[in-house]
């Protein structure tokens, strides 16, 4: 199946990565958000990422003019009726997803894949939300997204075969490495991280050592790039609360309780660096 043209439902931090990803490799995209606010915040975001690849010279100015002229928006979800895969990179909310779920179900074309970028919700609870669950997957992008080259690509119970193959064809040609995964909560690479992360927000809880101190050990111990809670703070305390809590409900396993510190960070408004403060100020 050949891939023309991709809709985005979501001009986040996730959803501007991801349309800059198929935009860069030639693809036609429209991205959609409710507002024209956070859609031309997406652009702008899309926009500084290209002049970041410009100064490492990866790319130059035509180039730059060339993607972001491949990326439409519109406030009008229906705007995705002539995609041929539609991704949908909201918030990491279940009862959303599966509105959405619905709606682009009725609005997508009958041939067009319905995909979700979601980091743990069951691929299988979302399409059944709709009448084509054979042509529902999930496509889990990394953030950044234009600089991770990892992508889950999760297949419900329901999903065919051939879905599956076109969705990991697409991913090999915007230049990213899809890794076959089987339906379940969190998925693979957040069932191992966000719990690690969760652990770490016990550490700095209980005293074990600082926020830095953490962060330090296991960049030096462990030969991470990015401590936990500064990477925790990179995707969102929320986001981090929200997958421990579908890892804690999924498996009724008490390792997966999410962090007392982390929900009352979480209540407080301390979202990490989307909000300014998290584990640490972001000015």
């Amino acid at each position: 199946m050949s891939m023309q043209k991709v809709g985005i439902v979501g001009a986040g931090t996730m959803g501007n990565g991801i349309a800059q990803a198929f935009a860069g490799a030639g693809i036609d995209v429209v991205m959609t958000d409710i507002s024209e606010t956070a859609l031309q915040r997406g652009l702008n975001t899309v926009s500084g990422s290209l002049d970041r690849l410009i100064k490492k010279e990866k790319i130059n100015a035509e180039q730059k003019a060339a993607v972001l002229a491949r990326i439409s928006t519109n406030t009008d979800t229906a705007a995705i009726g002539e995609c041929d895969l539609v991704v949908e990179a909201a918030t990491e909310n279940e009862a959303l997803k599966l509105k959405i779920f619905r709606q682009l179900d009725e609005l997508a074309k009958p041939g067009a894949i319905l995909a979700s970028n979601t980091s743990s919700i069951s691929i299988t609870k979302l399409a059944a939300a709709t009448n084509r669950p054979q042509q529902v997957i999930g496509l889990h992008f990394f953030n950044p997204v234009p600089m991770m080259a990892l992508v889950e690509v999760i297949s419900g119970l329901q999903t065919s075969d051939a879905t599956r193959a076109a969705i990991e064809a697409v991913a090999r040609q915007i230049g990213k490495t899809p890794a076959k995964i089987r339906n379940s909560p969190g998925f693979v690479v957040n069932r191992m991280l966000c719990p690690m992360i969760n652990e770490a927000v016990f550490a700095l809880a209980e005293g074990l050592a600082t926020a830095v101190e953490i962060d330090e050990a296991m960049k030096l111990g462990a030969n991470h790039p990015i401590g936990p809670l500064a990477l925790c703070d990179l995707i969102g305390l929320d986001v981090e609360l929200a997958i421990m809590q579908v890892l804690f409900e999924g498996f009724k396993d008490s390792k997966y309780r999410p962090a007392p510190l982390l929900m009352e960070m979480v209540e407080a408004g301390y979202l990490g660096r989307k909000t300014g403060r998290g584990f640490f100020n972001y000015p």
